[in-house]
């Protein structure tokens, strides 16, 4: 083994990011970058430091011909799934037809009330009846719903056998690495332009929801929230559309909201995931036909955008105490 893949193997092994190597070392990522890409070597200072980090000797980590990035005498065989990069290659193919499937499927979920607040609309205008709006309302969501749940299953079932890269720690075959990270500087250009769209497309959002508020016309403020809801999920398409490809490259390096540390907390907080979820739909239900009668369908959609928010505000909560505890 060569330094840079010895350095690897210690990263992930003691479950660190780049950047979280980086700071340990008070380097840049780039540095730590360059260094596993067996671009530059680390100068002296830097060696004793990864041989204390590590607990490992210099002469283990410098020669070449020493395998043993064990502090044991004796290495014992790694039980961890080993990814070769005949998998790797096909995982990331995978992934790359997965991600406008991915992001179709998410951007039908976004946009699934409209027919809803639409229709209500209409009803309030007297142009139909209350019991027509209801059905057709609730059968066009029903069916871009189930569009989107076929799409999901699809992708889900496309990659299944690589589920465990998401949850369990992995080895690499060699040149793995290096293929994943040459990629991911290949596809670094559109993965910065299209976060650059979806965040404009996203803020872009609001501006018809405000000038309808200036208004204070009725009509005009439901249709401006369906143009509210079109415009972020053309946003959130070209979010997940790289995001998906953007993944499995992580996944396969353990870096980013993939390394070792993040994964044992990501299984514990998936069953507090979906259990937040089942409340805000039993909510969403219980105020849009509840018992009383009272509920109103058109305005019903806040209670995602607020459960959005607050599920968003706890996974970003939850990955800053990853980092504070790793």
């Amino acid at each position: 083994m060569t330094f840079s893949d010895k350095l690897i193997a210690l990263r992930k092994k003691a479950g660190w990011s780049q950047e979280e190597l980086a700071e340990r070392l008070n380097v840049s990522r780039q540095s730590v970058s360059k260094w596993e890409s067996a671009q530059s070597m680390p100068d002296i200072d830097k060696i004793l430091q990864l041989s204390s980090l590590f607990s490992v000797t210099t002469d283990c980590l410098l020669k070449d011909t020493q395998d043993d990035t064990q502090p044991a005498a004796a290495q014992t065989p790694s039980l961890l799934p080993r990814v070769t990069l005949t998998q790797a290659e096909d995982y990331l193919t995978k992934a790359q037809v997965n991600a406008p499937q991915m992001a179709l499927a998410t951007a039908l979920c976004i946009v699934s009330p409209i027919p809803l607040l639409a229709l209500g609309t209409v009803s309030e205008l007297g142009l139909l009846g209350l019991d027509d709006n209801l059905a057709g309302g609730l059968g066009m969501i029903a069916l871009l719903v189930a569009v989107a749940v076929v799409l999901f299953m699809q992708c889900g079932a496309a990659v299944r056998e690589y589920e465990f890269l998401e949850k369990e720690p992995i080895e690499t075959e060699h040149g793995v690495t290096a293929l994943v990270r040459e990629r991911r500087a290949a596809f670094a250009p559109e993965y910065d332009r299209a976060n650059r769209i979806g965040a404009a497309l996203c803020i872009l959002a609001a501006v018809p929801l405000f000038a309808a508020v200036m208004v204070g016309v009725s009509f005009l403020m439901s249709m401006s929230i369906c143009l509210l809801l079109v415009l972020v999920a053309c946003g959130v398409y070209a979010f997940v559309r790289v995001g998906t490809v953007q993944d499995a490259m992580d996944r396969l390096l353990e870096d980013g909201d993939f390394t070792r540390g993040h994964k044992a907390v990501k299984r514990r907080l998936t069953a507090l995931a979906a259990a937040y979820w089942l409340v805000v739909v039993a909510i969403f239900l219980w105020y849009t036909f509840g018992p009383n009668g009272n509920g109103q369908p058109q305005y019903s959609w806040f209670i995602w955008a607020i459960a959005g928010v607050v599920y968003a505000a706890c996974v970003v909560a939850a990955k800053a105490f990853v980092r504070k505890k790793v």
